[in-house]
């Protein structure tokens, strides 16, 4: 995918980038290749797959209509090199982004790249540590609108990581490669005790066919106080 046939395609979904948001996004390509060479962030690293396989993945929840361009608060938990929440940002600018990366080399590559980005300092916030640290945190618990999370674990994993951050009627927004079936099934009991009900799941596939699902998770109560359990148990000893 051309930087073009990214601009084509966002055009048939009715958005037209302005030629600063273009530049943002060439921007951010050329800093993703040059800093990648001095940390690992990325195994893709050709503009054409860049294009495809990070920044039109990462904006299924603005295409497909989940969000829109407001001061929602939205919390992207393990962005690595800022997927999702920093294509979704330079589409819609009005988003308040914060971001959990357990890497603080990651953390610094963000920072810069926000500055490059020339995003509002305001709306961006830079978190290094464990988000099971930070979910315990009341600065940071329940007071996000959307949690994204991009390829980071398993569902039953994945809901005690990010539930405990979203407001009552916040949703997880899980974005997946693969079949979820098992995921879903295996992530019920979890998402249940931690206050959440499945919502849709959306299936689509990127332009060259590569297939994508997007799983929403809906907070309906309160997340009982001791979780999310203390770092590395989640993983450990999934519920």
């Amino acid at each position: 995918m051309t930087p073009e046939d990214f601009y084509s395609s966002l055009e048939t979904f009715n958005i037209q980038l302005s030629d600063t948001q273009k530049a943002q996004f060439k921007t951010y390509f050329e800093f993703l290749v040059s800093e990648n060479e001095k940390i690992n962030l990325t195994a893709i690293t050709e503009e054409n797959d860049v294009y495809l396989k990070h920044f039109y993945d990462s904006i299924a929840p603005i295409l497909y209509g989940v969000i829109d361009n407001s001061p929602i608060k939205l919390l992207d938990i393990g962005a690595g090199a800022g997927f999702p929440s920093f294509p979704m940002k330079i589409i819609y600018p009005e988003l308040q982004v914060t971001i959990i990366d357990s890497l603080n080399k990651r953390i610094k590559f963000l920072a810069s790249l926000s500055d490059k980005l020339d995003f509002d300092a305001t709306s961006v916030t830079l978190l290094h540590g464990r988000a099971e640290d930070f979910g315990q945190n009341p600065i940071y618990r329940g007071q996000f609108d959307y949690v994204t999370a991009r390829a980071v674990a398993r569902l039953n994993v994945l809901s005690e990581l990010t539930l405990p951050f979203l407001r009552k009627d916040g949703k997880l927004l899980s974005l997946k490669a693969s079949q979820m079936l098992d995921e879903i099934s295996e992530g019920k009991h979890a998402i249940a005790i931690l206050g959440g009900k499945l919502g849709d799941t959306l299936d689509y596939a990127l332009p060259n066919g590569d297939e994508r699902h997007l799983v929403m998770i809906e907070k309906k109560k309160e997340t009982p106080k001791k979780f999310p359990r203390k770092a590395g148990t989640p993983n450990k000893k999934p519920l």
